[in-house]
């Protein structure tokens, strides 16, 4: 080591996930990277008269924990007023409704489960006599669907059914008139125009607070599948170190144009410290729940049968255009037969595809498609929470909706593994808490409808959290691992993830996380 490094842990269980040294008690930072991997004996010929150093006694180091799949820029406005995240019936609906405060004179909510409204559709007349009139927007967990009342699409001039570009609807009964249920982002958004939104300073604080929050669970960087905001995370970039790397993929929407498309390839490579462009979100379907998931066959309802894009050639068209140019995709597919046209675009992309491209969710997938991602190089974007959104006994709007066939083929962590494909692990913040530790545990133990088949092992688990991150990322080479050269994200926990009981690891303590060199978190 020709410098002294900047920082010392020493002390610890070190768990590298480097082949060339799977272990280690000590390791050096410097300049933002690591710098050397050793023993207690090293330490003394590392440390210089600014160095700092830590000791771990005790603990359990691991590469630093990523978050595959988030939304924490974008979710501060989508996790806004009242939490209906533990709302589990229509009377408990009505009564937290009934007594949320009101911003600006409006009722905001979010996180609220299908399963709420027991089997009924979704419709503002179950819960509009219970807001003294004043306009309601309340945010389904999916993300993917809301619920207005009569007094908010008045405001936002919603008086009937409309035309969109994506597959969105505004869901009318049979005289036309508006429900209140929303489906899909554009038509969402047609009321989310004319509500109340936090003030620049809020959400800035907001943020700060959100990003030291994850990386007191230990995180220390997210895949952010939206575009974000460039000038609030760049503004706070500036005046303070990020406590995780944000890397951020817009969204390719349907109608895109050539014009829409370069703009896309000119952005990759913005940002600063601990933040950057790299990538591009496109969605191939929406939720089960909403009706949205593209199947091969229709859902127990009836729906399901159609792509996001309406015309899904359009969509392999943008991707074979970002593609020549470079840029790597991400693309949402929940339904078995979205995730089989995503593969069969990537296929047609040829071998230099391999690595560059991802799925995102794939809650249900036949056996047939999952030794394509091995072979296709395609990487299985996953979020082990989202099976606490369903039962065991299929009693839930998800399993209802698929039948018993594709609900047996849920979140396949263990069956994608197998099959030699990279599964990068995530929560979608705010759809499911971003503790990382969670993440960790229901990929070990998934829950509700996945819960008949096996999980992860713990190291598994780790790797979806840590390598497979980034090799989902394209960062193979520099994170991911505990390697001289490789980027000084760390986290420290007081168990070790890879052994702790599945029940204990979500409490587990987190001693120290490291990103890029600087302690952003330090714990009792």
């Amino acid at each position: 080591m020709t410098a002294a490094p900047d920082l010392v842990l020493t002390g610890a269980e070190v768990r590298t996930l480097d082949p060339a040294r799977p272990r280690a008690t000590a390791v050096a930072v410097r300049d933002g990277l690591i710098a050397a991997v050793g023993d207690e004996r090293d330490v003394p010929g590392w440390r210089g008269p600014r160095t700092e150093v830590v000791d771990l006694r005790g603990a359990h180091l691991v590469p630093g924990l990523v978050d595959a799949h988030s939304h924490p820029v974008w979710g501060l406005d989508m996790a806004t007023g009242a939490d209906l995240s533990g709302v589990t019936g229509l009377a408990a609906l009505r009564a937290a409704l009934a007594g949320a405060a009101r911003v600006d004179g409006w009722v905001i909510g979010h996180g609220l489960d299908h399963n709420a409204f027991e089997g009924r559709p979704v419709d503002r007349a179950l819960v509009e006599d219970v807001l003294g009139g004043a306009p309601a927007f309340l945010r389904l967990y999916d993300g993917h669907s809301a619920l207005a009342t009569g007094a908010a699409l008045a405001a936002a001039g919603v008086t009937g059914a409309r035309v969109f570009e994506q597959r969105s609807e505004v869901v009318c009964d049979a005289d036309g008139r508006p429900t209140g249920h929303l489906v899909e982002h554009a038509a969402m958004r047609l009321v989310e125009s004319v509500m109340p939104r936090p003030s620049y300073a809020a959400r800035r604080k907001r943020l700060v607070e959100l990003l030291a929050a994850m990386a007191a669970t230990g995180l220390t960087g997210a895949h952010v599948m939206d575009e974000g905001d460039a000038e609030l995370v760049g503004a706070v970039a500036e005046e303070t170190v990020l406590p995780l790397r944000l890397r951020f993929a817009p969204w390719c929407m349907p109608g895109v144009d050539g014009a829409g498309l370069a703009e896309l390839v000119a952005a990759q490579g913005r940002g600063g410290r601990h933040w950057t462009v790299d990538g591009v979100k496109f969605f191939m379907d929406g939720t089960v729940e909403g009706g949205t998931a593209w199947l091969e066959h229709a859902d127990c309802h009836g729906q399901g049968t159609a792509a996001f894009w309406p015309d899904p050639d359009a969509y392999a068209a943008a991707v074979r255009r970002l593609h020549a140019a470079g840029v790597r995709t991400a693309t949402h597919a929940i339904g078995d037969a979205a995730v089989r046209h995503v593969l069969d675009v990537v296929a047609e992309l040829g071998a230099g595809a391999a690595g560059r491209h991802r799925i995102e969710h794939i809650e249900t997938a036949p056996d047939a498609l999952l030794p394509r991602f091995a072979e296709l190089g395609v990487a299985a974007s996953m979020q082990p929470p989202h099976t606490a959104y369903t039962r065991a006994d299929g009693t839930d709007e998800w399993s209802r909706r698929l039948g018993t066939t594709r609900a047996g083929h849920a979140w396949r962590l263990r069956d994608l593994r197998d099959a030699g494909a990279t599964v990068a692990l995530g929560s979608d913040w705010p759809i499911a808490h971003y503790d990382a530790r969670a993440v960790l545990a229901t990929a070990r133990a998934p829950r509700g409808a996945a819960s008949a088949g096996a999980g992860l092992t713990g190291l598994e688990a780790l790797e979806g959290c840590t390598s497979h991150a980034a090799r989902a990322a394209g960062e193979s080479e520099r994170a991911g691992r505990i390697a001289v050269g490789y980027r000084a994200d760390l986290t420290a926990l007081a168990l070790d993830p890879v052994t702790a009981p599945t029940d204990e690891l979500p409490e587990a303590p987190i001693r120290l996380t490291v990103t890029g060199g600087h302690v952003v978190h330090r714990g009792e």
